[in-house]
């Protein structure tokens, strides 16, 4: 992920909600909230990545306009 290695420090939890819309049940939100592990530094260029991920972004480019998607993260600083 741009320079900050995720396989192993990078975990998510997914909540959604799924609503009847005229007889038809759909998902309508999605909230991610993601979990780095990172060497002390980092954080300011993991909150930039995450700022504008999402258009590079291509299950989230096959969603948008259609199910409401919020994230954010907590970054854990390591030695």
């Amino acid at each position: 992920m741009r320079g900050v290695r995720s396989a192993g420090n990078l975990t998510a939890d997914v909540e959604g909600d799924i609503e009847d819309l005229g007889g038809v049940m759909r998902i309508t939100r999605i909230r991610l909230r993601y979990k780095f592990r990172a060497p002390a530094g980092l954080r300011e260029r993991i909150e930039r990545i995450l700022e504008n991920y999402a258009e590079q972004c291509p299950a989230y480019q096959s969603v948008k306009g259609c199910i409401e998607c919020t994230w954010g993260a907590d970054i854990e600083e390591t030695l």
